[in-house]
C-alpha cells in the first residue's frame, strides 16, 4: 500500500547528477522520501526489492546493467500477492541523455522519462503524473477485489516493447539485415558454419554467447542483443533477458509450485527458466 509519505529510489552512476536529481525532487515534491541512491543496475534491483519504493528513477545507461535491464530483472523478481495491501510494482521513470530511439520508445509506450540535465518544468510534469498515479493506486488498494498484479502486468508489457525498441549502443543504426541462416563459430583454428536449424538455444554467458545444439556447444563473442536482431522472431523466442530458444525445439513447459515456468528442449536434459517478462508466450499455462 502506498504510504502517506511516498518513497523513491534513484539509480544513477554519476554522483553529481544523482545529487542534482535528488535536490530537484526535494523542491518539486517535498513529501517524497528518497530511500536510497545507487550507482548500478544490480544494486538498484537489490535495493528496490528490500525497500519496496513507490517510484523508481532509473538511469537508462549504467555500468554493467542499464536501467531497462534492471527494471526487467526487478519485475521478474517482484513478489506479488492477492491479498489487499500487497505493494504494487513501482512507477518507473527513466532518466537519459538525449537518444532519439529511447525517447521514441518511451513516448510510444507512455513511459515517463526525463532528459539530462533535468529541467524544473519537465520534472514538475513528471511529479504531477506520479502523484496522480499513486493517488489512483491508493484508491485501488482499498478495494479488496483489485489485484496488486495489475500494475506489474502493465509494466511487463511496456518493458517488452522498450527492450525490443531501444537497440544497444554497439549496434549502428542502419537497414535491418536479412535473417541469418548460419552462425560462424570458431573451433580451434577453424571456423564451423552452424545452420540455425541445428541451434536449440542461445544463452548469454559473461562476454560470450553460448550456441547450444543437441550434441555440441560453441562460444561466440557477439552480444545476444546484436545477434537477436538478425534472427527470425517467429522461429526464435526470447524466454529470458539472456536466453533465446528455437520454438520448434521446445518439448515440455512446466509450472512449479512457486508459479515459475520452466521448459525443456528436445535433445537436452537441462531445464531453462522462463522470465515473467516473457511468460505471455505460453498463455495456456
Amino acid at each position: 500500500m502506498t504510504q502517506a509519505s511516498p518513497t523513491a529510489l534513484i539509480a544513477e552512476d554519476e554522483p553529481l547528477l544523482a545529487a542534482a536529481l535528488q535536490a530537484a525532487l526535494a523542491r518539486a515534491w517535498p513529501e517524497l522520501h528518497i530511500v536510497a541512491t545507487v550507482g548500478d543496475g544490480a544494486s538498484a534491483v537489490r535495493t528496490a526489492l528490500a525497500e519496496r519504493p513507490d517510484v523508481l528513477f532509473f538511469d537508462i545507461r549504467m555500468p554493467g546493467q542499464g536501467g531497462l535491464e534492471a527494471a526487467a530483472d526487478l519485475a521478474d523478481a517482484w513478489e506479488t500477492g492477492v491479498e489487499p495491501g500487497a505493494p504494487p510494482f513501482p512507477a518507473l521513470v527513466f532518466v537519459t541523455a538525449y537518444d532519439q530511439y529511447a525517447v521514441q520508445a518511451f513516448e510510444a509506450q507512455a513511459v515517463d522519462y526525463l532528459l539530462k540535465p533535468v529541467q524544473p518544468e519537465r520534472l514538475r510534469q513528471t511529479v504531477d503524473r506520479l502523484q496522480a498515479l499513486l493517488a489512483r493506486r491508493g484508491v485501488a488498494a482499498a478495494d479488496a477485489h483489485a489485484p496488486a498484479t495489475d500494475a506489474l502486468e502493465a509494466t511487463l508489457a511496456q518493458l517488452r516493447h522498450l527492450l525490443a525498441a531501444t537497440p544497444p549502443r554497439t549496434v549502428a543504426q542502419s537497414t535491418p539485415a536479412p535473417p541469418l541462416q548460419c552462425l560462424q563459430v570458431g573451433v580451434g583454428s577453424s571456423i564451423r558454419m552452424v545452420p540455425l536449424t541445428e541451434v536449440l538455444y542461445l544463452e548469454a554467458a559473461d562476454k560470450y554467447l553460448r550456441v547450444v545444439t543437441a550434441s555440441q556447444e560453441y562460444l561466440l563473442r557477439t552480444p545476444l542483443r546484436e545477434l537477436q536482431s538478425q534472427l527470425d522472431a517467429q522461429q526464435f523466442w526470447q524466454i529470458h533477458r539472456g536466453t533465446v530458444v528455437r520454438a520448434q525445439a521446445i518439448d515440455v513447459v512446466q509450472r512449479d509450485e512457486a508459479g515459475k515456468l520452466w521448459l525443456q528442449l528436445r535433445g537436452r536434459k537441462e531445464r531453462l527458466v522462463v522470465s515473467r517478462l516473457y511468460a505471455h508466450l505460453f498463455k495456456a499455462m
